[in-house]
């Protein structure tokens, strides 16, 4: 199985991401530290600064969505009707063909998740990316056996510069280095990195209404090597999901250099459908820069 990637964001080779794992838990015997999510003592390797309990609390969310964009429904009832769409996906709002995400935006992912952006955790970046894995299994099938290109969303250069990288890179590292030990259908999954270019800063999300969120990306995006996704299937990864005005004008700006399909993999979707995600977007400090696509 082979995966390709742009310089300078190629992972470790697998020796050296043996040999850090190696080291994490020489580090926690001798050094004990606290999961970054329970404040536990860490009681088991993951190489995410995560103990293994909360690591294992990780779980793909069942249960009723729409067979567009993934929105998680909080009723079975929503079936009975035989429309499996949202509202949104009724008046075709999205430019997308397909969007799948791996849980809720709320409880230890929406932490680990904060904790990827302002804390400069990359290798727990690159560890929640193998999350998504679970959410490949969902969506591959007979288009996605050709070759295929994985985009992480851009981030603008002047906010790359300030976090120091793009969190939806190291969560695609993440999900070809899980790929590669699990899935056949990945042979020439290939993380383009240059491709999708973020033409100008964007207002944050947080705080946004939903039209007011479409006027702020709308024309933000731009696709700087036409030939290299051109009649492909191209898979958007980023990190968190809202009412999905980023990653459509993503696929807009993709669909319009060529690519044949734009299907969509985020780790967390965030919805006010569920009463503790609402409360949860109510209290995301817009300082932060949690900017919630």
């Amino acid at each position: 199985m082979r995966f390709a990637f742009d310089p300078p964001n190629e992972p470790p080779p697998p020796s050296s991401s043996i040999l850090l794992q190696l080291v994490d838990g020489l580090l926690a015997a001798f050094f004990p530290s606290d999961c970054s999510l329970c404040t536990d003592e860490l009681n088991g390797l993951t190489g995410a600064g995560i103990c293994r309990r909360c690591w294992n609390g990780f779980r793909p969310r069942g249960g009723p969505l729409c067979s567009r964009c993934g929105l998680f429904f909080p009723s079975e009832r929503v079936l009975e009707s035989g429309d499996v769409l949202c509202a949104a996906c009724r008046r075709q709002e999205y430019a997308f063909d397909l969007a799948r995400s791996f849980d809720l935006y709320s409880g230890n992912l929406r932490a680990a998740i904060l904790h990827l952006k302002f804390h400069r955790r990359e290798r727990l970046g690159r560890k929640l990316g193998e999350l998504l894995c679970l959410v490949w299994s969902s969506v591959a099938g007979p288009d996605l056996e050709d070759p295929s290109i994985l985009v992480p969303v851009p981030l603008h250069h002047d906010r790359r510069r300030q976090r120091g990288y793009n969190q939806a890179e190291l969560l695609a590292q993440g999900l070809t280095k899980g790929l590669s030990r699990r899935s056949k259908r990945a042979r020439t999954l290939r993380v383009e990195t240059r491709c999708l270019r973020r033409l100008r800063p964007t207002l944050l999300q947080t705080g946004l209404d939903p039209r007011a969120r479409l006027d702020n990306v709308r024309g933000a995006f731009a696709v700087a090597f036409p030939e290299r996704i051109r009649k492909r299937t191209v898979l958007l990864v980023d990190d968190v999901m809202t009412t999905g005005a980023t990653v459509s004008a993503c696929a807009e700006a993709l669909k319009r250099a060529g690519a044949r399909r734009v299907v969509v993999l985020t780790l967390a979707r965030a919805t006010p459908q569920f009463p503790d995600i609402a409360s949860a977007l109510l209290t995301i400090p817009a300082a932060n820069g949690d900017n919630t696509s």
